[in-house]
């Protein structure tokens, strides 16, 4: 086809009640081009044009699309043990059908390129010696407009009161006493579920509860002699694999008990175990005698995001990531650190 050149400095329309036609073609048949050229781009509808280094769109800066899908995962840090189990981080995902807590799976997001958003994984909590003390709850984990929050610390031996297990995103086990009634903490909404307890055992040895799970209640002491066992965690594909994350801790005992075991995702075993690193796996309590016992510490938090191999997102120095790819998707998985992430 023959190229006509136009000379004239000005070209004249106003008497014309049409439209100009521009080239067109979709995004993957847009040519090398010059700077000044203009087409329309059939991908998405939309005019753009090229500069010095790339097409655009108009007013809108890049021209590779308006919005980026991404599914997430976003798991906060496992609480600290004492004499009950820890709570497990909160779990909040948008992939599959469930999230944490029971409830269904949350909304995709829908990203704009180039805006920053925030990405934070969450710490386990600190366990402690065993006696008057509590764990330490674990951190929140964030992405963007996503929190999830961290797990209720495992509750020391106390009196009726005193030993109740405290809130979190998956609540921490109630602690072990002789007649006093403790009760597990709460979870959060749709982020996890509630402690165990222990109804009063009047005898050695004395159990404690279990904490709660992302997708179960942490166990009630079950008799004078056995401690709760943590609550379940929730399976989860968005790596392409299916993972447990966000168990519960199992509860320690005073004396000679049988302790709780850790629950599915990560939960430490009542021995004072840890809770797995990047699962946000509560804290195991601890077996003790007179206070001599140490809680685990709970497991780190994760966030995982799933978006289109079409984009590229860029991490800020602050974050350690890494990114594979599965199918047509990549998934970006973060393991440590806060800082910013944007997309192109």
């Amino acid at each position: 086809m023959a190229t006509n050149k136009v000379t004239t400095n000005v070209i004249d329309m106003s008497g014309n009640t049409g439209g100009l036609v521009w080239a067109k073609g979709t995004e993957a048949q847009r040519p090398t081009g010059v700077a000044g050229d203009l087409r329309l781009n059939t991908t998405d509808s939309r005019l753009e044009y090229k500069d010095n280094a790339d097409w655009k769109r108009f007013s809108e800066g890049s021209a590779a699309g308006p919005t980026v899908a991404v599914d997430y995962l976003v798991v906060a840090g496992g609480g600290g043990g004492s004499s009950a189990g820890a709570g497990a981080g909160g779990l909040r995902t948008s992939f599959g059908s469930t999230s944490g807590g029971g409830a269904s799976a949350e909304t995709t997001l829908s990203l704009t390129p180039s805006t920053t958003h925030t990405v934070t994984v969450g710490a386990g909590g600190t366990g402690v010696v065993v006696n008057s003390t509590s764990g330490a709850n674990g951190t929140n984990s964030v992405f963007s407009t996503i929190t999830s929050i961290g797990g209720g610390k495992g509750a020391p031996i106390g009196d009726t009161g005193s030993g109740n297990g405290a809130t979190g995103g998956s609540g921490g086990g109630g602690g072990a006493w002789g007649a006093g009634t403790t009760s597990g903490g709460a979870g959060t909404a749709n982020q996890g579920f509630a402690g165990g307890g222990n109804a009063g055992q009047t005898a050695v040895p004395y159990p404690s509860g279990g904490g709660g799970g992302a997708s179960a209640v942490g166990a009630n002491a079950v008799n004078s002699t056995t401690s709760g066992n943590g609550g379940a965690g929730l399976a989860v594909s968005i790596t392409g694999t299916s993972v447990t994350y966000a168990g519960g801790g199992g509860g320690g005992t005073y004396g000679s008990g049988t302790n709780g075991t850790g629950g599915a995702g990560g939960g430490g075993n009542g021995t004072g175990a840890n809770g797995t690193v990047n699962t946000g796996g509560g804290a195991g309590g601890s077996e003790h005698d007179g206070g001599s016992g140490t809680g685990g510490d709970g497991g780190s938090g994760v966030v995982i995001l799933r978006y289109p191999n079409t984009f590229t997102i860029t991490v800020g120095a602050g974050l350690t990531s890494s990114t594979a790819t599965d199918g047509s998707d990549k998934v970006t998985t973060f393991t440590a650190g806060t800082d910013t992430i944007s997309f192109s």
